[in-house]
C-alpha cells in the first residue's frame, strides 16, 4: 500500500523564484526510501512539505497524496491531526525542535494530553514506553531532565520517541544521524528499522551520506537543484548509476576500504615534534552529581607536517582535547608543548596570546558560529591578517585575503558575501581560510567536515591536502568518521572515555585493530558493500 505519493510538486517564492521543479516520489507502507543530494537541493524542502511546513505565501502546485489525503489542500486543524497520527518528522538538530525551558516529560506527553485528550497519567505510561523502545535508559528518570542534561545523541532519542508517541504510519526523517558518532548513529539506526518492522510504518531517510543510505533504505532518489535526478533501487543507484551527477556523489563519499592511496606516515627517522601532550588529565565537578573524567593521562605528539587523527564516540574527550592544545581550557595536570615551549595557564600580555595564536590555530564544526555574521568573507580573513601581520600595508593585506579565498576554492566576488548568504561549505572555507592566513604551525580541525555533503566534503578535504603538499602544514584531525580520517590521516589514535585506547598507523588500524573498542567503531560504520 503507497503511504505517500507526490507527483508534480512545485513550489514558487512570493517572488517568483521556483525551488522545486515537477517532483515525483513514493513511500510504501513497511518500506524505507532515501532522498540524497547536495545541500540546496530541494531534500529538506520536499520533506518538508509532507507535513505543511512550507515558506509563508509560497506557491504550490502539483499533489503531495499522505494516506490518500492531499496535504496543500488541507486546512489548519486537518493539518494538525495530519501530524498528530499520520505523518510525524525527525529533524537534523534535536536542540532546536525541544523547548530548552520544558522537560523532557512535557515534550512528550503534551501531544497526547491537549491534542488527543489523555490523562497526565496515561500519557506519562505512553511518553516511558516510548522512551523504552528508543533504548533510553531509566526513562522514568529522564521524564524529569532538561535537554541542556542529554547528550545529543540521548536527545535524538527523545526526539525519535517524540515522533513516534502518535503512532504514525509515515516517519520523515531529515539528516538525523548527521552529527552523530558512528556507534550512536548504529543504535539510532537500529531503533528505526524495529519501529519500522514492527508498525509496519514507512520512512523518508533524507541524507547526504551515501553509504547509509545504501545499507539501510530499498529505494534512492537523488535530487539537484529542485529535480528529482535520479531513482531507482539502491543497488542500481550505488553500484550502475546512470546519471553523471550521481556517478560523481557516489565517487566523492569516502569508505573506509584501504585502496592504497591513502596518506602514509613519513620514513624519515627523525622529525622534529610540532605538538606534544604528556600526561593531560581534566576531571569537571559534577555539582552535586558524580564528577565527569574528560581526559585521564593522555600522551601523544604529531611531528612535522604529519596529520594526526582522533577518532571515538561522542563524550570520548575528543574536543575537551582539543580545546586544551589550543588554549580554551586549562588541564588539571600534565603538559601541552607547541613548538618546544610549554603552555602554562592562560597569558595576560597581548602580545603573548598573539604568539600563542600564530602556533597554533583551531577550525571548529560550526562556521556560522565562529564567523562574525557581520563582517563579509574576505573583511574576516583580512582582520585575521590585520591583528598577526602588523607589517603589511592595507593593499598587501587585500591581495593577500583574495589569494587564501582563491587557495580554498572560493571566488573573488565571494569575498563581498556576508556568512548567511553562504553555503555550509562556503562558510567552512572562510573558516580554513582565515585560520591558515595566520600562518600556524598546527591546524586543529574539530568535526569540521560533518555536517557538509559529501561532494563539499571532498573539495575541503582537496583543499586541506593541497595546503599540507604547498606549506608542510602539521594537521590535527577530529572526526567520529573512520571513511574521512582514512583520507586525510597518516597516523590515527582512538579515544574512549578520556583514554587513549589504541594508536596506529592508519591504515594498520582499519585493517588489523588490536582493542575490541576500535573493532566495535569500525564494524559501526555503514557500507555501501551491504547491498546484497
Amino acid at each position: 500500500m503507497t503511504l505517500l505519493e507526490i507527483s508534480g510538486l512545485t513550489l514558487d517564492l512570493p517572488g517568483g523564484e521556483r525551488l522545486l521543479h515537477g517532483i515525483d516520489l513514493s513511500v510504501n507502507e513497511g518500506e524505507t526510501v532515501a532522498l540524497v543530494g547536495e545541500s540546496g537541493s530541494g531534500k529538506s524542502l520536499t520533506a518538508q512539505s509532507i507535513l505543511g511546513l512550507l515558506p509563508a505565501r509560497s506557491v504550490v502546485t502539483g499533489t503531495v497524496l499522505v494516506d490518500g489525503h492531499n496535504v496543500p489542500t488541507m486546512s489548519s486543524k486537518e493539518l494538525l491531526g495530519l501530524r498528530r497520527s499520520t505523518a510525524a518528522m525527525v529533524f537534523q538538530d534535536p536542540r532546536a525542535g525541544i523547548n530548552p525551558m520544558r522537560t523532557i516529560g512535557d515534550h512528550l506527553t503534551e501531544a497526547l494530553r491537549l491534542g488527543e485528550g489523555w490523562s497526565a497519567g496515561r500519557a506519562r505510561e505512553r511518553a516511558i514506553e516510548m522512551l523504552a523502545a528508543v533504548q533510553m535508559p531509566r526513562p522514568e528518570e529522564h521524564l524529569r531532565q532538561y535537554p541542556h542534561e542529554l547528550s545529543g545523541g540521548m536527545l535524538q532519542r527523545v526526539m525519535i520517541a517524540g515522533a513516534l508517541v502518535g503512532s504514525p504510519r509515515l516517519l520523515v526523517c531529515d539528516e538525523p544521524t548527521t552529527a552523530l558518532d558512528v556507534t550512536t548513529q548504529a543504535q539510532i539506526l537500529q531503533v528505526l528499522i524495529e519501529q519500522r518492522q514492527a508498525r509496519s510504518m514507512g520512512m523518508l531517510f533524507i541524507t547526504h551520506d551515501l553509504n547509509l543510505a545504501a545499507s539501510l533504505c530499498e529505494r534512492v532518489y537523488v535530487m539537484r537543484d529542485g529535480r528529482v535526478e535520479e531513482e531507482g533501487s539502491a543497488r542500481q543507484i550505488f553500484r550502475h548509476p546512470a546519471t553523471a551527477y550521481t556517478r560523481r556523489l557516489v565517487a566523492a563519499t569516502p569508505t573506509i576500504e584501504i585502496t592504497g592511496d591513502e596518506p602514509r606516515a613519513s620514513t624519515e627517522l627523525v622529525r622534529q615534534p610540532v605538538l606534544q601532550v604528556r600526561d593531560l588529565a581534566k576531571t569537571y565537578p559534577g555539582r552535586g552529581r558524580e564528577s565527569v573524567r574528560a581526559l585521564a593521562n593522555v600522551t601523544l605528539e604529531i611531528a612535522a607536517g604529519e596529520a594526526l587523527g582522533i577518532v571515538g564516540e561522542s563524550g570520548s574527550g575528543k574536543s575537551t582535547l582539543a580545546r586544551m592544545i589550543v588554549g580554551l581550557e586549562l588541564p588539571d595536570f600534565g603538559k601541552v608543548i607547541i613548538d618546544d615551549q610549554e603552555r602554562h595557564g592562560r597569558p595576560r600580555r597581548r602580545a603573548d596570546r598573539l604568539d600563542r595564536a600564530r602556533k597554533v590555530q583551531m577550525v571548529f564544526q560550526d562556521p556560522y558560529l565562529s564567523l562574525d555574521p557581520r563582517m563579509t568573507a574576505g573583511e574576516a580573513v583580512e582582520d585575521a591578517l590585520r591583528l598577526h601581520h602588523p607589517e603589511l600595508r592595507r593593499p598587501d593585506i587585500c591581495s593577500r585575503a583574495l589569494t587564501l579565498l582563491d587557495n580554498v576554492g572560493l571566488a573573488s566576488t565571494q569575498a563581498e558575501a556576508l556568512p548567511r548568504t553562504l553555503s555550509g561549505g562556503q562558510r567552512q572555507r572562510v573558516a580554513i581560510a582565515r585560520a591558515l592566513a595566520i600562518e600556524p604551525s598546527l591546524l586543529v580541525m574539530d568535526e569540521a567536515t560533518s555536517a557538509l555533503d559529501v561532494s563539499v566534503q571532498a573539495q575541503v578535504l582537496e583543499v586541506i591536502s593541497e595546503i599540507r603538499r604547498e606549506r608542510g602544514l602539521t594537521l590535527l584531525f577530529i572526526s567520529h568518521d573512520l571513511a574521512v580520517v582514512r583520507t586525510v590521516c597518516e597516523r590515527s589514535v582512538v579515544m574512549r572515555e578520556g583514554e587513549v585506547v589504541e594508536s596506529a598507523t592508519t591504515a594498520d588500524l582499519l585493517t588489523n585493530p588490536q582493542h575490541e573498542y576500535t573493532r566495535l567503531l569500525i564494524d559501526s560504520v555503514p557500507r555501501a558493500a551491504a547491498i546484497a
